[in-house]
């Protein structure tokens, strides 16, 4: 019992070194304070490192993003991404997308980059374009995430990036007891972007968890 208390201490000391790896910019610095305020829970700041290697990875230059938050994974997304690149952000919260703008304006970030609307992600996504996009990144409720994942393949292109926030769902999912209900709907959508055919999947351990799907 000792030795594996030890293991899962060792464990949790490399996750929490590899957190830590990068130092984040004042902006998303004052970011998170802004989302302390609002009662927001931005990606960790291993999450946005990862985010902005997997942008510039993919040479993203059209991307979406469900979960807006006060803009610290947009802003990491459009670090990475292509210098003309645009992100269109999605939010059903109207003070979640002002606080963005604030966080955009802190990071000097050109207004014509952001794309930023507030209305319900299923109706917003299914009015963009199909294949018109390079990478989609989903943050958000379990219980919606299967449906922003199926629209989220329709709208990349081949190559493109589908990249689905708190994929273990707070490290719930290894546990085979755990039955919460977003816990199961987690499983089953990891299950399912597996065995899609059109997809190729990575389960990464990051913050609580990034699920990585490159488009066919």
């Amino acid at each position: 019992m000792k030795a594996q208390q030890s293991q899962h201490s060792v464990k949790h000391s490399s996750w929490a070194y590899a957190e830590q790896h990068t130092e984040e910019e004042p902006a998303l610095l004052q970011a998170r304070r802004r989302g302390e305020n609002l009662g927001v829970q931005p990606v960790s700041q291993g999450v946005a490192a990862l985010l902005t290697v997997l942008a510039a990875s993919s040479r993203a230059q059209a991307l979406v993003e469900v979960g807006t938050g006060v803009g610290v994974s947009s802003l990491a997304l459009l670090r990475g991404a292509q210098a003309n690149a645009v992100l269109t952000s999605i939010d059903y919260e109207a003070d979640h997308i002002q606080a963005a703008k604030e966080t955009f304006r802190e990071a000097r970030l050109a207004s014509a980059r952001t794309r930023l609307i507030t209305g319900r992600a299923e109706q917003v996504l299914a009015r963009l374009t199909s294949g018109g996009y390079d990478l989609v990144f989903v943050d958000a409720e379990a219980t919606h995430a299967a449906e922003y994942a199926e629209q989220g393949i329709r709208l990349l292109r081949p190559s493109g990036l589908l990249i689905i926030n708190d994929a273990l769902d707070h490290d719930r999912l290894p546990r085979p007891a755990v039955r919460d209900e977003s816990t199961q709907q987690m499983r089953q959508l990891e299950r399912r972007l597996f065995e899609d055919d059109r997809l190729l999947t990575a389960m990464l351990g990051a913050g609580t968890g990034l699920l990585v799907a490159a488009r066919r």
